[in-house]
């Protein structure tokens, strides 16, 4: 459960600037993988304030919307499909961090990274395993980052409407991977994430026969 004075207890001296910084999107086939940055005014934690995943999206837009409001800065940054392909998705997921930091607008004295890897950033900090359920700042940014990437998933379902991005956001279901082998891969699909056409295209081959079949 959230520690509400884990932030503060972490400041390396008592006027320190705190930030946390989380991210979405690393399990997804498709699209960018999102992180955000968020500072917290001291002692605000917005009620019902939780890691992303353990609230529903009504829930988590409210919240965007009164940390967004309330916060004392925040911004939220991407690595794109092309830059995973080429740096992987950890390396691609430090690097969106590390743009949504430098992206504040304010001056930062220490940096909280949800996660096990605290690397390239040019403050100190700390990385905290399950951060997004600890940290009130990180549990700040993982909405932030969630919400963001899930409207960047709505936009990408308007360009690619087959392979249905609203329902999936990008991630590896049954029937994204279906659409991905019936249809080819997009521009926003992740190259270095897609082995599994090849690794299992009997089955591919045989759920798409079952489905024309059902449409026919």
């Amino acid at each position: 459960m959230l520690d509400l004075d884990f932030d503060r207890s972490s400041k390396p001296f008592a006027n320190a600037v705190i930030c946390g910084c989380d991210e979405a999107g690393r399990g997804p086939l498709a699209g960018p993988v999102v992180a955000a940055a968020c500072i917290l005014p001291e002692g605000y934690v917005p009620e019902g304030l939780d890691d992303s995943k353990k609230l529903t999206e009504k829930k988590r837009e409210k919240l965007y919307a009164e940390i967004t409001k309330n916060a004392v800065a925040w911004c939220a940054a991407e690595a794109s499909p092309a830059e995973i392909d080429e740096i992987n998705i950890l390396e691609a997921s430090l690097l969106a961090m590390r743009r949504a930091v430098a992206g504040l607008g304010v001056p930062v004295d220490f940096i909280l990274v949800d996660g096990n890897i605290y690397r390239g950033f040019d403050k100190p900090g700390k990385a905290v395993i399950g951060g997004d359920s600890i940290s009130p700042s990180i549990a700040a940014a993982s909405i932030i980052a969630k919400v963001t990437r899930d409207r960047m998933c709505a936009d990408m379902h308007e360009a690619y409407p087959e392979y249905n991005f609203a329902k999936h956001k990008g991630y590896p279901t049954k029937d994204h991977k279906l659409a991905v082998y019936e249809h080819g891969p997009c521009p926003i699909h992740r190259r270095s994430f897609l082995s599994f056409l090849e690794r299992d295209r009997d089955k591919l081959e045989a759920a798409l026969a079952e489905k024309r079949a059902k449409e026919n």
